[in-house]
């Protein structure tokens, strides 16, 4: 029910993976691996080729990952509130562990929770990112947590408000040249209303939207003299021919996150989530085609428009977010931060490669276990309250029993009068508490009305205060008062 995920516990769960037939075999005489991400369950993916014929998965969780750039020996990493740089610590012809690159988290920058998507490296080592709280192109800053170099000239005011939900990034010649948003609103999370045919790119030198009507954008590269993106309201990989979009695959299931080799792209499919993508040309697509939708990665031979080769990923893992090639490498690795590789392996100049330091047998200052910087927060006991959109009568249905007073009999005698907004409190993953209110404006004005539908918090949470917290919570994100 809501647009972002829970933490995860750090016990990793299920996934399973299956590559097509010819998968390995592409990847091998490519002399290529990939990279993939996923928020929803925090987790990096790296995907090469064994001497044996089968894939190579290496995975390593991370709070909320999303995209991802590679520049070099470094693969750079968007975070919940940091942007990390893992570095290369293997030299060439050594291997760790039958890996012959190991990605070791060795900086990062705090930025704060701005819901950094799409990230690039600059010639000059400048790292841009867009900041789609914020409705901005950005980049570090000493002494901030950002520095915005560009919104689009429809973004009336920087606040973390994500109103057109802008997400892409595209470089052209070395330079930040070309955008997508999921719509042109200014106002708080507007896009959410124009997902089918809001989209839009801009071309950040000129402050012109230059492509309109698309359906939830994302991913624009350019390559080979187009300028390509995925409209992933309708599941397509294509280019823009001017003004118009030209699509030139077709895949079963959201795309987002888009890489090329040669005459092949790499797409990253998601599973639709009915509360978030509903309505999609995509969904009513599959419906026709009786398919459902998929997760994981598509090759696409970009002369004939053929998915030629697939990674199917079932289990925990629903969505990816970016996708990127590591050339060169057969078998790529990463240190996380679950075991006590991150302290024992070690390389220094002449030390003849990595060098594994001896475990400590207690740590007398470490009393009591400590949070590591970059793992999904695992507070047992914290509340964590989140904003739930796409709310509607039927997807509530499922959360009768958290709803007081009853929705499914308010809707017997009420008609929807506009939109359904929720707040949902959770402790470990598990929701506690939740209110919905449904906002509407007075027929022939702007002005806006609010109603306290449901407010229902679990008996053993009663004392401390989660109910007036919740309606806190819908009070300062509508921004109207709300009647009960």
């Amino acid at each position: 029910m809501t647009d972002a995920s829970q933490p995860l516990a750090h016990t990793p769960q299920a996934v399973t993976m299956a590559g097509s037939e010819g998968l390995w075999a592409w990847l091998n005489q490519q002399h290529i691996s990939l990279a993939f991400s996923t928020y929803q369950t925090n987790r990096l993916f790296l995907v090469g080729c064994k001497a044996d014929g089968h894939l190579a998965v290496n995975e390593r969780l991370f709070d909320k990952p999303m995209g991802l750039y590679v520049r070099d020996n470094s693969l750079y990493m968007a975070c919940r509130y940091q942007l990390w740089q893992l570095e290369n610590r293997l030299a060439a012809g050594e291997s760790h562990q039958g890996g012959d690159r190991l990605y070791v988290p060795s900086r990062s920058y705090t930025t704060g929770d701005v819901n950094v998507h799409d990230l690039v490296v600059t010639a000059d080592q400048q790292l841009l990112f867009i900041n789609t709280d914020f409705s901005c192109l950005a980049t570090l800053s000493e002494g901030h947590s950002f520095a915005p170099l560009w919104q689009p000239p429809f973004i009336s005011k920087l606040v973390a408000e994500d109103r057109c939900h802008l997400n892409g990034l595209a470089m052209y010649q070395g330079q930040p040249t070309y955008v997508t948003a999921c719509s042109t609103t200014d106002t708080a999370a507007g896009w959410r209303k124009h997902r089918t045919d809001g989209g839009v790119v801009m071309h950040i030198p000129s402050n012109e939207v230059i492509a309109t009507g698309l359906s939830m954008p994302h991913s624009p590269r350019w390559y080979r003299g187009k300028l390509w993106l995925l409209n992933s309201g309708t599941g397509e990989l294509g280019y823009l021919d001017w003004q118009r979009f030209c699509p030139v695959s077709f895949c079963p299931g959201f795309v987002r996150g888009l890489a090329f080799w040669g005459d092949y792209a790499v797409v990253g499919l998601s599973k639709l989530r009915a509360k978030t993508f509903g309505g999609l040309v995509l969904e009513t697509r599959l419906a026709d085609l009786q398919q459902a939708s998929q997760c994981g990665l598509a090759i696409i031979d970009l002369n004939t428009g053929a998915l030629v080769h697939r990674l199917h990923i079932d289990g925990v893992v629903e969505e990816l977010f970016d996708v990127v090639v590591l050339p060169q490498v057969r078998q790529p690795r990463a240190l996380g931060f679950q075991n006590d590789d991150i302290d024992r392996l070690i390389n220094f100049p002449q030390s003849g490669g990595l060098v594994s330091t001896k475990p400590t047998v207690s740590r007398p200052s470490l009393s009591q276990p400590v949070q590591k910087p970059g793992l999904p927060r695992n507070d047992k006991n914290a509340i964590h309250y989140q904003r739930v959109y796409q709310l509607s009568p039927e997807n509530l249905v499922p959360y009768e029993a958290m709803t007081n007073p009853s929705l499914i009999a308010h809707w017997r005698t009420q008609p929807l009068r506009g939109e359904l907004l929720g707040i949902s409190a959770s402790v470990a993953g598990e929701m506690v508490g939740f209110a919905v209110a449904e906002q509407w404006h007075l027929p022939d004005t702007a002005q806006a009305q609010a109603q306290l539908l449901s407010l229902w918090v679990l008996p053993a949470y009663h004392a401390i205060g989660i109910e007036a917290a919740l309606r806190a919570h819908l009070q300062h994100w509508l921004g109207v008062a709300i009647s009960q």
